[in-house]
């Protein structure tokens, strides 16, 4: 089986191809330039190194959000258009699930966290269990379970939900760096951060993900799928304060 993965739902651009449990390659970028000037690119270049015959491709992983709304419709676009292209089905890996997946050998809660804006996070609590993989004795492989589901929610509510399941947790994504302090400060659990190879978005744990959503059936047609943005944009909630205010 082999997967092209793309994220493109926060700061961070990246691709990958992986097939069969291997990584074959990765394409990562934490840059100013937009997305839309670095994913075609990229895709392209990882192409070129790994000799990759996109028809050969299973399934296109994309990370469906939440995150940047522009982020989200340019990765959504590219995964659209090459499945559309190539006729082949889409994976649709929720963001924050793709994000947790870095760290899918943790013990520990792992809870990611992406700026919203306006003193929120986009964020869902995760834990990971071992399964017997394959016919090699002790060999395992992580299933991600969903301790909260993934929405927008105040920073001090997260950490007051994190206080009541009363267990260690690690942060990662991009809202460690604005909330670091606060949570330092307020958080009642035993907690750790993600070192930077592990705290941002990264398409190999997209695709390795969506190598088991697609041998569950998890599969979207590229026509059908929408980004899932969880809450309105922002340009549509002051047009919405606008109106009230009549």
């Amino acid at each position: 089986m082999k997967i092209l993965g793309i994220d493109s739902s926060g700061l961070v651009a990246s691709v990958a191809v992986a097939e069969d449990g291997v990584l074959l390659g990765e394409y990562t970028t934490n840059y100013k330039k937009t997305h839309s000037q670095t994913l075609l690119p990229m895709l392209d270049e990882l192409k070129k190194m790994i000799e990759l015959d996109l028809t050969t491709v299973d399934a296109i992983a994309i990370s469906s959000g939440p995150g940047s709304f522009t982020g989200l419709r340019i990765g959504s676009a590219t995964a659209k258009g090459l499945g559309l292209a190539l006729q082949k089905p889409l994976v649709e890996v929720p963001t924050l699930e793709g994000l947790a997946y870095n760290l899918c050998t943790s013990k520990a809660l792992v809870c990611p966290i992406m700026d919203a804006r306006r003193n929120q996070v986009y964020t869902g609590v995760y834990e990971f269990s071992e399964k017997p993989f394959g016919a090699t004795e002790g060999e395992l492989t992580y299933d991600l379970k969903v301790v909260l589901s993934q929405r927008a929610v105040d920073v001090r509510d997260l950490l007051q939900e994190l206080e009541r399941l009363d267990r260690q947790v690690i942060f990662l994504g991009d809202g460690v760096a604005v909330y670091r302090e606060l949570i330092c400060r307020e958080c009642n659990v035993p907690f750790a951060f993600a070192p930077a190879h592990l705290n941002a978005q990264r398409a190999g744990s997209v695709a390795a993900l969506a190598q088991q959503y697609y041998a569950q059936g998890k599969m979207v047609s590229a026509a059908a799928h929408q980004p899932e943005y969880l809450r309105k944009s922002q340009a549509e909630r002051e047009k919405e304060e606008r109106a009230g205010r009549g």
